[in-house]
């Protein structure tokens, strides 16, 4: 399968697993429990993503939190401070940003996926922004990629090429897989 026809499927299990408003983040919030303090960033849901919000303002109250900002086409993301209820404008692509902020540096970065795999393979949307992010973070200190989806976002068989940055672990709504 290629990559556009495993995004179509994962994005079709990901829009039927999606239940607006329901309570996803507590896997996530004990996983992030055991890094008090550690700079993490996470991002801010679009359509049917599953949402990090309530447990990214729990690690607000310890340590720095961050959310991706989008520079330019082909280059890595930038992380902008984040607190919860700070104002937020749009970013490129529909995302939300905060308004203002000092940049930020997460040793830990929670990724958004359209699909992954038990062995910590991931299909992003195919701006390969989190794989240059990834990539350019890990050269210069340790840094986790958590990877965060509903379980019904699993596919065993996913088109992976080598730039594909790999998650050190993944959450969803039913649990924590260990890669």
């Amino acid at each position: 399968m290629d990559k556009s026809a495993a995004r179509q499927a994962a994005f079709a299990r990901r829009k039927k697993a999606h239940a607006p408003g329901a309570a996803t983040a507590g896997y996530l919030s004990e996983v992030l429990a055991g890094y008090r303090g550690v700079p993490l960033a996470g991002y801010m849901a679009m359509r049917t993503e599953i949402n990090p919000t309530p447990a990214m303002e729990e690690a607000a109250a310890h340590g720095p939190v961050g959310v991706p900002v989008i520079i330019a086409a082909g280059e890595p993301l930038r992380f902008r401070s984040w607190e919860p209820d700070c104002a937020l404008v749009q970013g490129a692509f529909g995302a939300m940003i905060p308004e203002v902020g000092d940049w930020m540096t997460p040793q830990i970065v929670i990724v958004p996926l359209v699909a992954f795999d038990r062995n910590g393979g991931r299909l992003g949307y195919g701006g390969g922004f989190y794989d240059r992010t990834l990539e350019k973070l890990r050269a210069a200190q340790p840094t986790m990629a958590i990877g965060f989806a509903y379980a019904a976002q699993e596919d065993a068989m996913l088109p992976l090429e080598p730039t594909d940055q790999p998650l050190d672990l993944i959450v969803t709504e039913s649990g924590i897989i260990t890669p």
